[in-house]
């Protein structure tokens, strides 16, 4: 009887040391969540500010004395719409750009689109801003126009926004000569989506840019073959008062003038910390 009662006892704290780790993993698993959704909700947050931000700067480019201030604010307006596209992405982490191609990227390029006569940016061309890693962080913004190609009929007349992420040494190069061609100078190829990534390794292995387009708020692999990228020399002017260049900009040779605090580049920083701490902790 002694015996029976001491294991009866035994499976008895047994019993209740199981409840106890039950409990704090559902505890664990329930804070992760509201982690998220606290971190979705602040980008969605900072993606409406941008919004407003940019409108704000476009008014302004609407009211201005002078041509140069006008052109000034409408750099600005597209840092902040390059912002609100960031954010947007980070809001959405399992149907948008998986983390670990982000924590990856060398470059990331935006460019912000309006649907304008069933064509996209308009019946022409598309105005974006991109930045790059360096020793320092990342780059001060440097802005290109894209043009020809095949991309309307590939994306489709409702996508909205392009992102370009450059994963390599050679495609980071060819962004920086100012001028290439895509599918020409550099690979492409339609970039993972969701949890496409951790599911294949070939973007890893040959994909120099990977391209997407954002449709009705989801993010869809995008074919850009043909695509010329160049720098925006008016914009560049415009932005820092003189002819920086857009080689040295990327590089990190040039100061930001807003001091890496306009709203593009900080939301690719703000994305990238992000990506790497989550890619970090899943190798736990």
């Amino acid at each position: 009887m002694k015996r029976i009662g001491i294991l009866f006892i035994a499976l008895l704290l047994s019993g209740f040391t199981a409840m106890a780790q039950s409990s704090s993993s559902a505890s664990g698993s329930t804070s992760g969540n509201d982690t998220t959704d606290t971190t979705k909700q602040q980008h969605k947050d900072a993606a409406v500010a941008d919004e407003n931000a940019a409108q704000n700067a476009k008014n302004k480019a609407k009211n201005a004395g002078t041509e140069a201030s006008e052109e000034h604010n409408k750099a600005v307006a597209r840092l902040a719409d390059g912002g609100k596209v960031m954010h947007q992405l980070m809001a959405a982490p399992d149907t948008g750009i998986p983390q670990e191609v982000l924590d990856n990227a060398k470059c990331v390029a935006v460019i912000p689109s309006m649907l304008k006569g069933g064509f996209i940016f308009g019946a022409e061309h598309g105005r974006g801003v991109a930045t790059c890693r360096t020793d320092n962080g990342w780059s001060a913004p440097a802005f290109f126009v894209a043009t020809g190609g095949n991309w309307g009929a590939q994306i489709g007349g409702q996508a909205t926004d392009l992102v370009m992420l450059i994963m390599n040494e050679n495609g980071m190069n060819q962004l920086l000569n100012s001028k290439f061609k895509i599918g020409g100078d550099a690979s492409a190829a339609a970039g993972p989506v969701g949890r496409q990534a951790s599911a294949s390794t070939d973007w890893k292995m040959k994909s120099e840019i990977l391209t997407y387009s954002r449709s009705r708020g989801l993010y869809a692999g995008a074919v850009l073959n043909g695509v010329v990228v160049k720098a925006d020399e008016d914009a560049m002017t415009a932005y820092y008062g003189h002819d920086a260049g857009f080689r040295p900009v990327l590089t990190g040779q040039v100061k930001d003038p807003m001091a890496g605090n306009d709203r593009f580049v900080s939301a690719v920083r703000n994305a990238h910390a992000e990506a790497t701490a989550k890619n970090e902790n899943d190798k736990k």
